[in-house]
């Protein structure tokens, strides 16, 4: 049924966000917030599971429809590209430009070989 795809969508989005809240809150109370480690413990562990997803789906042990609700849907909404952006622009501006460098770069060298991670282990388990 099409019609309910945008509705699956939005319940993956709104229970994605609801992650994202929750493990970035939990995070930035451990670790405090002096560096946006909440953020970058979600964009990571996202860039996990959509490795893992996109793997499950290639070995044909997701079907297209759950991935498309798990990867759109709440992927989509528990990943923060606008909150990497604001933070590393927050960083820079407050005059920690090393901290918004590696803030930004630990995105892309961890969650690339993240993603391939798990990308693998769904094709292999």
């Amino acid at each position: 049924m099409p019609w309910l795809e945008p509705f699956a969508l939005a319940l993956g989005g709104a229970l994605g966000g609801f992650a994202r809240a929750l493990v970035s809150a939990w995070v930035t109370l451990r670790a405090g917030e002096r560096f946006p480690w909440g953020t970058l413990s979600v964009n990571l562990s996202g860039a996990f599971l959509a490795g893992a997803i996109f793997g499950a789906q290639a070995s044909a042990r997701l079907s297209p429809g759950w991935a498309h609700f798990l990867l759109g849907g709440l992927l989509g909404g528990y990943t923060t590209v606008s909150s990497l952006a604001l933070q590393a622009l927050s960083l820079f501006e407050s005059g920690r430009r090393r901290e918004a460098v590696g803030f930004l770069l630990s995105h892309f060298a961890f969650g690339l070989p993240l993603a391939a991670l798990g990308w693998w282990l769904a094709r292999h388990a």
